[in-house]
């Protein structure tokens, strides 16, 4: 039998060929051991002598007639096969202890980096002569030695690992005993290296690599055992490094700042790579472990300590540093993050009061506030970016502390609408025509607003604003551009869902509807008057829009249009009713009585106030306010505006005279500027409807919930109601307490009998 894998070199001239005449079959076994012998002694001796062929293929057929002997007396396994080998086994293992007699001899005597050198030469020829020996007994080894080991016997091991074996026993064990002094020669040479002397590497890591291969498995021989390797070098070796790393790292911080050291320990840690270069890979894990608990760890609070000096003086490379150190280490960053957490709302409430400084939050400009708000995120945005690698704990953080300072700040006092309301308003001002941004800055604008969006906590109320002020741009025809405003609504609707926007998207329907309709009036309806006219017709429920609180008399120069127009729409529309909101038209008025013609852009309730003038050069308050029958309190708002655009003069009390002397250098004169008491009202009607529909919202969240589980407890029910509303608004406990009450009285849900605090849904 011929291996089918052969590593040895055959050639056809070497002194190893000169062996002895192959003994003949029925050779004894003292007979058969003194033919192994003589080739042993050779290729132990000088492994780099080569065989030739025949001669390998006579001493593998020796020791393969040997295993397979009938004639043996000795070594049959109790399984009954005719195999021997013990006696063999045994020779081998005398063999060896003679062989190393003289080696022990010698490295007595050697001490260091020469007992190193020969150790590592010895153990070179040694372990190439140990691997031809094993390809010679490959029969022994898959014969009798896999018997042995099969029954149990793992002290038996194949002829390369028996040769490892003794060696261990017999050299190196006998050398480590004299005060392990191979180890430590070993030791002593790597320090010498991590000190920066020039060492033979090459004789460290041949070194490193037999205390490996002397590590043996008993149960699993080809499972890498670093049991030598563990206790002789790596455990002294990290022992060691321990005991220095804590007292450099002690001193370092003594005499150094935490940055500086900072830098040292990235400098260390750099180092330690160094350790694959002659050591087992294993090491080099162990080696980082180590570091990160003796420079880190124990040293973390330093780092803490220093963590927001470096925040407040924005010195990035070392917050990356301490970052990437401290995430080496199981709760490193947590500290970090709290801190980090405090800085950022802290700063953002700062950004604010700043703003708000002495005057009044009612008057905090939208631009200015969401700017404000925006800077602080931004730049905090980018520290976690850049200095903490977008770790999803520090944005995480960053979103928590975003949402506290947006929501509650100087400027929005104790009421959580105020941060909805002024980012709408922002919203608004981008979206007006009177916005020149161009169309990537303004859809860059509109990024930033849902920046903010995402931290509201009430983006119920944002959406009724944002609604409200939308209804104006619409009715009003100051949109910066339908792309624009389309963009807005996408944006909303994939922050909050289709329900969300499903209002505003019919608003745009209602638009265009309106604009056919205007158009088919037109076409039917040819009006001698001189009065171009447009309706919009607004479903009440899509849209945030109220009729004055007031009386308003319909200018006698108008009333065919509007009859007209509101015979023909019940004519297409029976059993619909139409409500005038003369609040929201708009109109224009074309001057007859000065040299210069100008067109005057006018509220309804200007317009009803300058056509009276049309039949009178002066009027009174109180003759203004019985033809129009507009409250005096909104009349002398509306004249405080036409006085101040000097359309009309009051110089007596009360009394209003139109002005002949005009002037304007615009042709086209816009007169039409809100009022205090349209905005108040607006404000108020805004955060009336808010509160309007969280009572439904919650009550319909309860009845959800309800049917759903049939029965459950108060505070589960209170808790599970928070959960589903708070992604459009905060509910408070005593909205929903009103409203399970309010669901008990109209019979949605009943109290369970003898169970006061449980409630059950009624089918």
């Amino acid at each position: 039998m011929v291996p089918s894998v052969m590593t040895m070199k055959l050639s056809t001239t070497s002194s190893a060929n000169r062996l002895a005449q192959i003994p003949p079959e029925t050779a004894n076994f003292e007979e058969i051991w003194t033919f192994l012998k003589a080739s042993v002694d050779c290729i132990m001796s000088n492994p780099k002598a080569v065989l030739t062929y025949a001669n390998y293929i006579n001493l593998y057929t020796v020791i393969d007639n040997y295993c397979t002997s009938t004639n043996a007396s000795v070594g049959i396994g109790d399984t009954g096969a005719n195999l021997v080998g013990s006696e063999l086994y045994h020779k081998m293992t005398e063999y060896f202890t003679i062989y190393f007699a003289s080696m022990k001899q010698t490295v007595v005597s050697l001490q260091e980096e020469e007992l190193l050198r020969y150790y590592a030469s010895e153990w070179h020829r040694y372990t190439t002569g140990a691997n031809y020996l094993d390809h010679i007994f490959a029969s022994f080894n898959r014969h009798w030695v896999k018997l042995q080991r099969d029954e149990g016997k793992k002290e038996i091991y194949p002829v390369y690992t028996l040769c490892l074996a003794q060696w261990k026993s017999q050299l190196f064990l006998f050398i480590q005993t004299d005060n392990q002094k191979l180890a430590k020669a070993v030791l002593r040479l790597i320090e010498r290296h991590r000190n920066g002397e020039m060492i033979d590497q090459r004789l460290v890591r041949n070194m490193v690599l037999s205390f490996v291969s002397l590590g043996l498995d008993n149960t699993d021989l080809n499972k890498e055992c670093l049991e030598m390797y563990n206790e002789y070098i790596e455990a002294p070796f990290i022992q060691d490094k321990e005991q220095s790393y804590k007292k450099e790292s002690e001193a370092f911080l003594a005499e150094n700042k935490v940055s500086d050291y900072l830098k040292k320990v990235e400098e260390r840690l750099r180092e330690e790579d160094r350790v694959e270069i002659y050591l087992h890979t294993k090491t080099h894990k162990e080696m980082i472990q180590k570091c990160e608990e003796v420079l880190i760890r124990q040293c973390a609070q330093p780092m803490w300590d220093s963590f927001q000096k470096l925040l407040d003086f924005d010195q990035d490379e070392d917050l990356q540093r301490m970052y990437a150190l401290l995430s080496r280490i199981s709760g490193g960053l947590d500290p970090l993050r709290k801190r980090f957490e405090v800085h950022v709302k802290q700063a953002g409430l700062s950004a604010i009061s700043k703003l708000v400084g002495e005057g009044s939050a009612v008057d905090v400009d939208p631009k200015i506030y969401v700017d404000a708000l925006l800077e602080v995120h931004q730049k905090n945005s980018e520290t976690v970016a850049r200095c903490f690698q977008g770790e999803v704990g520090f944005a995480a953080i960053l979103d928590k502390a975003c949402e506290g300072f947006v929501n509650r700040n100087a400027a929005t006092g104790s009421s959580s609408t105020r941060s909805p309301e002024l980012l709408a308003k922002h919203a608004d001002m981008l979206l007006r025509k009177i916005n020149k941004m161009a169309e990537g800055d303004l859809e860059s604008a509109l990024n930033r607003v849902m920046v903010l969006f995402k931290y509201l906590e009430d983006k119920d109320a944002f959406q009724t604003f944002y609604t409200t002020k939308l209804s104006k741009r619409l009715i009003q025809g100051v949109s910066a551009s339908d792309e624009s405003e389309a963009s807005m609504v996408s944006k909303l609707k994939e922050a909050c869902g289709f329900e969300y926007t499903k209002k505003i998207q019919r608003m745009f329907t209602e638009i265009s509807l309106s604009k056919d309709l205007t158009d088919s009036f037109k076409d039917q309806n040819h009006d001698d008057t001189g009065i171009t006219f447009t309706v919009m017709v607004l479903g009440t429920n899509f849209w945030p829009l109220h009729p004055p609180t007031h009386g308003f008399t319909i200018p006698v120069e108008i009333i065919p249009t509007y009859e007209g127009f509101t015979k023909y729409y019940q004519s297409k529309h029976s059993g619909r009713k139409l409500t005038w909101l003369w609040n929201y038209s708009t109109n224009e008025l074309r001057t007859n009585y000065l040299n210069q013609k100008y067109i005057l852009m006018t509220s309804a309730y200007q317009m009803a106030v300058l056509v009276q003038y049309n039949r009178n050069d002066t009027l009174s308050l109180d003759e203004l306010s019985a033809a129009t029958a507009i409250s005096k309190d909104i009349l002398s708002q509306v004249l405080a505006l036409l006085v101040k655009a000097k359309i009309l003069v009051n110089e007596e009390k009360d009394q209003y005279d139109l002005n002949p002397g005009f002037k304007s250098k615009k042709i086209r004169v816009n007169l039409n500027q809100r009022i205090k008491a349209e905005v108040k009202a607006e404000s108020s009607d805004v955060l009336k409807a808010v509160d309007e529909d969280r009572k439904y919202v919650i009550r319909a969240a309860i009845v959800r919930i309800m049917k759903a589980n049939r029965t459950m407890k108060n505070q589960a029910l209170i808790q599970e109601v928070i959960s589903q509303v708070s992604q459009r608004f905060v509910p408070k406990i005593p909205d929903i307490k009103k409203a399970v009450e309010a669901l008990l009285e109209q019979e949605y849900i009943e109290r369970v009998d003898g169970q006061r605090d449980t409630f059950a849904y009624v089918a």
